[in-house]
């Protein structure tokens, strides 16, 4: 780390990165909230090692966030994005994540991908809820994290405050794992009362960095200055030697020995590596002109030192194809290939791409290799295993795309023409298929219904969506049968935005969204008699069909019975079905509003028929006006789906939730104790109430809640909104 006080020797600018072993590689995946300036500590990190140039440009053009058309539009990060920088001899992969809750998906992905984390926190904004959410996530798999703390330059921005804010929200019952090794620097202050950081002071090397002048240069610090340093450093040095494996060092620290900074940066970089000690640092990107950034060097030092291999990432668990484990050694480069797609794109000159994290063997150019994707059906993504050859394997530069040689266990790669793999997918050896466990994704609970824009679009439409859903499997596609729409389930209204732009950027597909449609049903309150009469006789062969039949309720999930209760020949025995055809054909269309009849049986007790001009039409017709009018003397119940919705949500925000939940005509079940400071409710709620639920309840809990929601049953609607419904129908007919 940068109390190593060593020489580095960044990569050049632009070079293409090929890393030999996983020793040699550092996965890393940046963090945190919108605007707390991952991409541009991205962008300076780069700088800093060289792989771009004063400008922040790659060689041939673009910077390196030059990731997507839509992000620029946007003016924030919507996609996981790899940049590739080395150090020191290390190849470190650094993973860019959005950070809007919208694309959550999109950072779970550089989770699976990464084999460390930096938490990127604004001095401005301090640490919100979904970020802590996120730390504990990442504590329970025991990933290695570090927090950077950017826009110091903001007024009052305090890096000691945001420190201890820092060890209170990540710390848990040992804030004295979460410590900063360097302290800034600070000039004089300004007319404006503004004192910029120009540098920062190594707590454990007792050295001054100074960057005020774009280049880094090293110095001791003055006499005033050791007193503050002292205290900072000593509760460093505890703070290490308690997570020493070595048990006697802290007896012998307190006992008056002096322990060497070596055996100290070796301590503290194993506890970083296991994920039991999270330093905090401070970074800034450089100013015009300037080559390195404050912090950037010692956050890339931070890394490579500290940060742990691949070898050291447990392997996820892998299977063959009809499910029998297979136990692998991790990271063994002459082992099976196994590798797991990490995100799909589509790229304007090479086609689809495919981010690819390799978990064993050694992934080269034109390999052939079997693609195995499970699991994700309920999203619209059909189970497939198929055969293909490998493209070329190249690492991004911006918008560029360099070619490399091969790719080794631990590392990352781009990989070309890979036509059926989805994200999610995995890849191996042809003759040894294997499949990957999936990683965990939210479900998407937004629906947004769309309809083709024009006969143009809907000729397209189908192969453009079934392309948007194998880039992103937090996306669900739903044709339902019910209400005969095209939904797309997304994670808030920001993922549908994005969605339906590449649809229309991407795919040339233009659509339109609609209102979504719940499905609806109708039943029969009470028992009911219906009469249909079909006599047609005037001119050529006429039509003659006479039913009668009583419907009477019955409980929900019955469908429709239908009973023959016929005595005496009244209807011959060959037009019995008849009738119940034209009985269920009626049924489906619905006998109120337009809505499928349910949970009733119909029984035929009499009718007529005619020698010559009875006819299966004839009885089919009389059957659905029989039914007709059976409802048009009955009280006919709309039945609206019920969904049994559970929320975790934090404490302090149960009672609103509550609240709104009764809101929306929800009956609560009760709630449990789900974790430290957290409570999970239960409750029905009509499906009407929370087609928005989860932009509302992101809201209403300042992204701390989530949701889940499964069908439980249709049920009668309150009189009063079923009127509504019944009016809204007969004016749309």
């Amino acid at each position: 780390m940068g109390d190593k006080a060593q020489t580095h020797h960044p990569g050049a600018a632009g070079r293409a990165l090929t890393a030999d072993r996983p020793t040699s590689v550092r996965n890393v995946v940046l963090v945190g909230h919108t605007g707390s300036g991952k991409t541009t500590l991205v962008e300076a990190l780069a700088l800093t090692a060289g792989a771009v140039n004063r400008a922040g440009r790659v060689e041939d053009g673009g910077t390196v966030s030059d990731y997507d058309d839509i992000e620029h539009r946007q003016q924030r990060s919507v996609q996981l994005s790899l940049v590739p920088v080395a150090w020191d001899g290390i190849k470190v992969n650094l993973l860019d994540t959005p950070g809007y809750a919208d694309f959550v998906g999109e950072l779970r992905a550089g989770l699976r991908a990464a084999d460390a984390a930096l938490f990127v926190v604004s001095a401005s904004d301090g640490v919100d809820g979904s970020t802590r959410m996120l730390w504990e996530e990442c504590a329970a798999v025991g990933m290695p994290r570090a927090i950077v703390v950017t826009h110091l330059e903001a007024a009052r921005a305090d890096f000691e405050e945001m420190t201890r804010i820092c060890a209170e929200a990540f710390g848990g019952d040992d804030p004295d794992a979460v410590l900063p090794l360097y302290l800034p620097l600070r000039a004089p202050e300004g007319p404006d009362g503004h004192a910029p950081v120009t540098g920062l002071v190594g707590l454990l090397s007792r050295k001054l960095f100074d960057y005020s002048t774009g280049e880094r240069k090293e110095s001791e610090p003055g006499e005033d200055q050791l007193p503050g340093i002292e205290e900072a450093r000593n509760r460093l040095i505890e703070g290490i030697i308690a997570e020493s494996e070595d048990e006697t060092l802290m007896d012998r620290y307190l006992g008056g020995e002096q322990v060497d900074n070596k055996t100290l940066v070796q301590d503290l970089e194993r506890a970083v590596a296991r994920g039991s000690f999270f330093p905090v640092l401070a970074a800034a990107p450089a100013a015009d002109g300037a080559r390195q950034g404050l912090g950037t060097v010692e956050l890339l030092e931070l890394v490579t030192g500290g940060f742990p291999t691949p070898f050291e990432h447990p392997m996820p668990g892998v299977t063959t194809i009809d499910g029998r484990p297979r136990e692998l050694k991790p990271c063994d480069t002459d082992g099976p290939l196994v590798a797991e797609v990490i995100k799909t794109s589509s790229d304007p000159y090479v086609g689809r791409l495919s981010l690819v994290r390799v978990f064993s063997g050694t992934l080269r150019p034109d390999q052939p290799v079997h693609v195995s994707g499970h699991g994700l059906a309920d999203r619209g993504h059909e189970d497939h295993d198929v055969d293909e050859k490998v493209g070329a394997l190249s690492m991004p530069f911006g918008k560029q795309q360099r070619p490399v040689t091969h790719a080794v266990a631990g590392d990352l790669v781009c990989v070309a023409k890979l036509g059926r793999a989805e994200t999610g997918d995995t890849l191996s050896a042809k003759d040894d298929p294997l499949l990957m466990e999936p990683w965990q994704m939210p479900d998407p609970l937004l629906p947004v219904a769309i309809r083709a824009h024009s006969k143009a679009d809907e000729d397209k439409l189908s192969q453009g969506l079934s392309r948007l859903v194998a880039e992103d499997p937090t996306m669900r596609l739903e044709q339902n049968q019910d209400t005969h729409q095209v939904v797309l389930w997304c994670l808030g209204e920001a993922h549908a935005d994005v969605a339906l732009e590449r649809l229309r950027s991407r795919y040339g597909v233009q659509v339109d969204v609609v209102p979504h449609k719940v499905s609806l049903r109708e039943t029969f309150a009470g028992r009911a008699t219906g009469r249909g009469r079909h006599v047609k006789q005037s001119g050529g062969h006429g039509q003659y069909a006479i039913c009668e039949i009583e419907v009477e309720p019955l409980p929900g999930g019955s469908g429709i019975e239908f009973v023959d209760k016929v005595v005496g020949g009244a209807v011959p025995r060959q037009f019995i079905p008849s009738v119940e055809k034209g009985v269920r054909a009626q049924a489906a269309k619905g006998v109120a509003a337009g809505y499928p009849l349910v949970d009733v049986r119909v029984t035929l007790l009499d009718g007529k028929a005619h020698s010559v001009d009875s006819s299966d039409a004839a009885f089919q017709t009389a059957g659905a006006l029989a039914l007709r009018e059976a409802a048009a003397d009955a009280r006919i119940h709309l039945l609206e789906p019920v969904a049994e919705v559970t929320v975790l949500v934090g404490d302090a925000f149960v009672g609103p939730v509550m609240s709104d939940l009764s809101s929306r005509r929800g009956r609560l079940l009760g709630t449990e104790q789900a974790g430290s400071g957290r409570t999970l409710i239960r409750a029905e709620v009509p499906e009407f109430e929370i087609g928005r639920y989860a932009v509302d309840l992101r809201s209403l809990s300042h992204g701390t809640a989530r949701f889940d929601r499964a069908y439980a049953r249709h049920e009668p609607m309150p009189p009063q909104i079923a009127e509504r419904l019944r009016e809204q129908a007969g004016d749309e007919g």
